[in-house]
């Protein structure tokens, strides 16, 4: 955070402090879990006569506003154990779930107390969604106490399912043990001649397809969700989204025959626990969808394409708004509200203290405006609680 941060939250942050001696010394914060889903013996018991979705409406109508906008937003926070300013974010705003970097992982025990510690220490209703990035290849986090998986590239070279499936049950394993429950992966972009690198599993739309059903079966054995990346397809991207946005250019036809087949056919073959995974959805402009907006700001793209057109039922997350793709166009108040009345469940704001603030300021002032209906709000929350009974024990 920046020290200009850090001034303007210094009467807010000091009142914080109670809670990060609370977290260290583990002294109180909700270690029992009574506040979360399950709660107490009693809260349990009479929860085992309700029905999934009577638990979810349960839950639902017992949340403000404020806590459902909350559950919208995933964050980054700064350092390697819970501190006043991560307390401060997680309590005042109700964040939903925290995105670990190299920044926050030293070692495997120290990621745990991290987890454990935001968790207690957010003291919220629902346990958290803690992600991670840890593709294989180029992008993985803590390579020095982590095994890191081989790359897409190497795996899909292979062509041997069973070892896509192995991998990812191993980290999945792994993570889960840090107390990280998302890993943002198995990459399903189809590669191009131009783009193909050890972020993708081939050039074979239905052989990305096929590694990726198994990469899903191995996350899902190990018990964490994962996320299919970037929808609709960045394979034919020549621009980095981290710098500026990048414009597909493929008809509507092409996108189909190509870069959806993976999402199509993982759908299919996962149809009845997608609360199981998560879409991310990326920045880039596909003009035969939506010629004004990037991906995860278009409802053509989420609501129109993934949620009506493909019959996607589960969470649709954005990528990081503070790529260059994004934040060089649009304010940060702007990025949220719009992202969900699009379509998106989770806006993801890895970085700035300040940047996720204004995400979450800027959904809570368009639904008081009445730009965003609350309901709009409650379908998204719907979803995030249910994946979370379901699998956030």
């Amino acid at each position: 955070m920046k020290m200009k941060r850090q001034k303007n939250h210094a009467s807010k942050i000091f009142a914080m402090i109670f809670f990060l001696i609370c977290v260290v010394a583990m002294g109180c914060g909700n270690e029992s879990g009574a506040n979360k889903i399950g709660g107490n013996e009693a809260n349990r018991a009479e929860e085992k006569s309700l029905s999934i979705d009577e638990r979810v409406e349960k839950i639902l109508s017992s949340m403000t506003l404020t806590e459902k906008i909350g559950q919208l937003v995933m964050i980054g926070v700064q350092g390697t154990e819970p501190n006043a300013d991560s307390l401060y974010m997680l309590h005042q705003f109700h964040f939903g779930g925290v995105i670990l970097f190299d920044r926050n992982m030293e070692s495997a025990a120290q990621v745990r107390r991290l987890t454990r510690g935001l968790d207690e220490g957010a003291d919220e209703k629902l346990p958290m969604f803690f992600a991670l990035d840890e593709e294989g290849g180029d992008v993985v986090r803590m390579s020095d106490a982590l095994t890191p998986p081989p790359s897409e590239a190497e795996l899909g070279a292979r062509g041997d399912s069973e070892a896509v499936h192995d991998w990812a049950k191993k980290t999945g394993a792994s993570l889960k043990e840090m107390g990280i429950n998302v890993n943002f992966a198995p990459v399903v972009d189809v590669a191009t001649d131009a783009s193909f690198d050890t972020r993708s599993y081939s050039r074979d739309a239905h052989e990305v397809a096929r590694l990726a059903d198994a990469a899903a079966r191995g996350y899902e054995d190990a018990g964490v969700f994962y996320a299919l990346k970037h929808f609709p397809g960045i394979g034919r991207g020549a621009v980095d989204s981290h710098r500026e946005i990048s414009s597909i250019d493929a008809t509507k036809d092409e996108l189909m025959a190509q870069d959806l087949v993976p999402y199509r056919e993982v759908f299919a073959r996962h149809a009845s626990d997608e609360l199981n995974y998560f879409v991310l959805v990326s920045h880039l402009l596909y003009p035969a969808l939506d010629d004004e907006n990037g991906a995860s700001l278009s409802h053509a793209v989420m609501t129109g394409l993934l949620r009506n057109e493909l019959g996607y039922r589960g969470l649709i997350v954005t990528d990081d708004m503070e790529m260059g793709a994004v934040q060089n166009h649009h304010t940060f108040r702007e990025v949220g509200a719009k992202a969900i009345e699009a379509g998106a469940d989770i806006v993801l704001v890895c970085h700035e203290y300040e940047h996720e603030e204004d995400v979450y300021m800027g959904i809570l002032d368009a639904v008081k405006r009445g730009e965003i209906k609350e309901e709009r709000i409650d379908e998204s929350v719907r979803r995030i609680i249910k994946a979370k009974l379901l699998h956030l024990k």
